[in-house]
């Protein structure tokens, strides 16, 4: 029987690569988005066995959505092993112009959604004594930020606070916890984001020069979510093409 992967955020973007990887690589995949209608959509354009794959709302700022959706993969596939907290929003707004508003919606979205998977799965990861949980974190949250806003890193760094807390809370359990750091990534929210002169910028700061390949991040995704993974937890894993290294 194949194991179960479920995937937060992921109607559209890296989420949805991420997804399609962990479907070529024979999972079952819970496609998830903060509506039915996104999450339909993203589920829709997957290439493969559509039996494999289930969408379901999943407002990540909401703590009852994720036991409502551990409701539903349990009842329709009898539970699952893998969770991708990959769900972010990713504003630009400069620090000294940030709202209280903004502020909350990012954190509730970004930070409080990871915290939430990280504790409604992982406690049923835990029950099941075998799990893998990766968290997208960024390289923002580990220098600051360069085109990103200062709550879309501070959530990002926190992110990696978390993911090394939940990996000693659930070691014990055979569940492991890692995050994945991506740098700047070839995709189109990137490039709508940021203007053009400036990104040409940024690409010059890279010492590899050019952007990431989101597909790289998906297959390390796949390969953290291994059974043979067992030895690595509460590691970040750098995908920044030079830019921060340590």
């Amino acid at each position: 029987m194949s194991q179960v992967a479920l995937v937060t955020g992921a109607a559209q973007g890296l989420g949805w690569i991420i997804a399609q990887a962990f479907l070529d690589a024979g999972y079952k995949v819970v496609l998830t988005d903060v509506s039915e209608a996104l999450a339909a959509s993203g589920a829709g354009s997957l290439a493969g066995d559509a039996a494999r794959i289930l969408p379901l709302k999943l407002d990540v700022s909401r703590k009852a959505d994720f036991e409502d959706a551990l409701a539903a993969v349990e009842a329709k596939w009898g539970g699952l092993q893998v969770v991708v907290n990959n769900a972010a929003i990713t504003p630009t707004t400069p620090v000294m112009q940030i709202t209280p508003e903004e502020f909350d919606r990012v954190i509730s979205i970004n930070l409080r959604g990871t915290f939430f998977g990280c504790q409604v799965f992982g406690a049923a990861l835990a029950k099941a004594n075998y799990g893998r949980i990766i968290n997208l974190a960024s390289l923002a949250g580990q220098n600051g930020g360069t085109a990103s806003g200062a709550h879309y890193a501070s959530s990002k760094s926190a992110i990696i606070t978390l993911t090394k807390i939940f990996a000693r809370e659930l070691g014990a359990a055979n569940v492991t916890v890692n995050a994945i750091a991506p740098g700047p990534m070839e995709l189109p929210s990137v490039r709508a984001a940021v203007p053009a002169e400036r990104l040409a910028r940024i690409i010059e700061t890279i010492p590899v020069k050019r952007l990431g390949n989101p597909k790289f991040v998906a297959s390390l995704a796949v390969q953290l979510a291994s059974p043979d993974a067992d030895f690595t937890t509460g590691a970040t894993w750098d995908v920044n093409g030079g830019i921060f290294m340590r």
